[in-house]
């Protein structure tokens, strides 16, 4: 079932230079069969914008637009040397291999419009997380329930997905991947930080859709433990080497190519 248009997001912060929204789950990012979540944010706005990142149409939360080429050109450049934080809360119904660390790795497609998790390291998706366990009595979560918060240092198709499916902990909905019954798929893009034109922004959204979600016990750790997330013990890496020819397209104002457009 479709989402109506005026339920897909909520607008969070409006800025002169991008827009941020918390985008509904099953809103799909591209216009299928109505507007997709960019029409339908430029719509109610009344403006043009440009996609810097994109979310899969099953994850919730946190989607950044920016308001010109310009912007959209830098902003993608900041994506992708990794000098934007991003930080997604996930579910799943069982135990993983380790409850925090790294999951490393190149992806390879595989069938039914997945992904895989390969060995190789040639060009690799990187991902942080921790985890926190619950036992089921009067948390508001089936027994072996674990929470997810988790740092993707690259942006690749169904990256967390396929790190948590690689831990044996598939999230919860997520079908695709075997992941446990829901009623949606458990993945939700929860905060964003970094520094625009000199000034400092930080950005949590928790998750308001799914009854897992909804649940005391994880809207308490959520509210406690894990409100500020860039104050948790996650790697720092070093920011990537800027792209080739990436300082004239920042300046060209020509809208950011395709494949610089990063989809976690």
């Amino acid at each position: 079932m479709s989402i109506p248009v005026a339920q897909s997001f909520h607008l969070l912060f409006r800025h002169a230079d991008f827009v941020l929204v918390d985008k509904a789950a099953g809103v799909s990012f591209h216009s299928e069969d109505g507007p997709g979540l960019v029409v339908a944010v430029e719509q109610a706005l009344g403006q043009k914008l440009y996609a810097v990142h994109r979310l899969d149409k099953v994850t919730s939360g946190l989607l950044l637009l920016a308001t010109s080429p310009q912007a959209a050109a830098r902003f993608t450049t900041l994506f992708s040397q990794r000098f934007i934080d991003k930080y997604y809360l996930a579910l799943s119904l069982t135990r993983p291999k380790q409850k925090q660390g790294w999951v490393k790795g190149d992806m390879q497609a595989a069938r039914r419009g997945a992904f895989k998790l390969c060995a190789s390291m040639t060009d690799p998706a990187l991902t942080y997380f921790l985890s926190a366990g619950f036992d089921g009595a009067n948390t508001g979560l089936p027994e072996g329930a674990r929470a997810f918060l988790l740092k993707p240092y690259s942006g690749k198709t169904h990256q967390l997905r396929v790190a948590l499916k690689s831990q044996g902990a598939a999230i919860a909905g997520d079908t695709l991947y075997q992941g446990a019954p829901a009623d949606r798929v458990y993945l939700h893009a929860y905060a964003l930080r970094f520094e625009w034109l000199g000034e400092h922004y930080q950005f949590v959204c928790p998750p308001t859709q799914g009854d897992f979600f909804a649940a005391p016990a994880l809207q308490d750790k959520i509210a406690t433990d894990w409100a500020s997330p860039w104050t948790l013990a996650f790697p720092q890496l070093k920011p990537q080497a800027q792209k080739p020819g990436s300082k004239a397209r920042e300046t060209s104002g020509s809208t950011p190519p395709a494949e610089e457009i990063y989809d976690v």
